[in-house]
């Protein structure tokens, strides 16, 4: 018997009919990063055609992706250094620039999706993700706080918190803080799988949230493990996750596969700061092209068995009718 396995592929139309992978906008989480103030709008130097927003101008973008089909979005905020402390007080603030960003959104596009970064990096001096001794990062006194910040944005109106600490037990505490006051239909999404990378130094630049000290090995994973992405991810899903995600994308195609193998709950990729600069320096060097590059890495994502993803490049996609 002969196999034409090219049938198949002879035009775009068989091509489409037959395609495993499919990719929606509605597939997309974008970041945002909110920053004080009124009318700002910054390019971030090492993201070109990324920005950093004050509140009034994100709220008037989020509405734009919303009407184009974008449904979920992620906060982050960068945190003026007068406000940053030890204890990272300005994490808990009610009036602070996360939970008031949460209200705007939810006020303005009540059906968006938003979701708030749970960490304490942005408010630490120090520029880690938990509370600092002694140049150590505690982990059960910092799960303490994220929990107390969980129910903060809960209050906000969040949908969904993101913990993106990495310290040990901390869906566990989140959850059991929201259910203790009320917030049972807060979802968690957790940053189950997230290492260490250089990949996360543009962020680092949008936030200005660098390590004052060290590094974040001690917290998030080693590379060259594998196992390690399962357990933790199982972990978090007993501890009460809804949603878990790999960070960062591309470099971990296989753990995407392998947790999708494991667990039976909506995963999530993101597809980092670093993965973003990446294609676009390339693609303003010539050496590839961009909306083709952007395709075939978010289809990576997807394939590899994501059901989410957190991408930079959502704007981009809408604005050249790529999908």
């Amino acid at each position: 018997m002969v196999n034409r396995y090219r049938t198949l592929r002879k035009n775009p139309a068989i091509r489409e009919m037959v395609a495993e992978t499919q990719l929606s906008i509605a597939d997309f989480i974008v970041p945002f990063f909110i920053c004080e103030g009124n009318n700002i709008k910054v390019e971030i130097p090492s993201m070109p055609d990324y920005y950093r927003f004050s509140l009034d101008l994100a709220v008037q973008e989020a509405a734009r992706l919303y009407e184009a089909g974008i449904k979920s979005i992620l906060l982050f905020a960068k945190v003026p250094d007068e406000k940053k402390d030890e204890p990272c007080s300005e994490a808990l603030n009610f009036e602070g620039l996360l939970p008031k960003s949460i209200r705007a959104f939810k006020k303005e596009i009540p059906e968006l999706i938003v979701m708030s970064d749970i960490a304490l990096d942005p408010y630490s001096p120090f520029g880690h993700d938990g509370i600092v001794q002694k140049g150590k990062i505690l982990n059960d006194q910092t799960v303490e706080v994220l929990a107390k910040m969980s129910v903060v944005h809960a209050q906000a109106g969040v949908d969904l918190v993101a913990p993106s600490d990495m310290m040990d037990n901390r869906v566990k505490h989140i959850r059991t803080a929201l259910e203790s006051q009320g917030f049972s239909d807060t979802g968690i999404m957790s940053y189950s799988a997230k290492y260490a990378s250089c990949f996360y130094g543009p962020f680092r630049d949008a936030l200005d949230s660098a390590p004052g000290f060290g590094d974040k090995k001690t917290y998030q994973m080693d590379y060259r493990n594998r196992q390690e992405a399962i357990r933790e991810t199982l972990r978090d899903i007993e501890e009460g996750a809804d949603i878990v995600m790999v960070k960062p994308g591309l470099p971990y195609l296989d753990i995407i596969r392998e947790v999708r193998d494991a667990v039976h709950v909506p995963i999530a990729a993101y597809q980092v700061s670093g993965e973003y600069a990446m294609i676009k320096a390339a693609a303003a060097n010539g050496w590839l092209e961009e909306d083709k590059a952007i395709l075939e890495s978010l289809y990576a994502f997807k394939r590899a068995g994501a059901d989410l993803i957190a991408t930079y490049f959502a704007q981009k996609i809408i604005e050249n009718q790529l999908l």
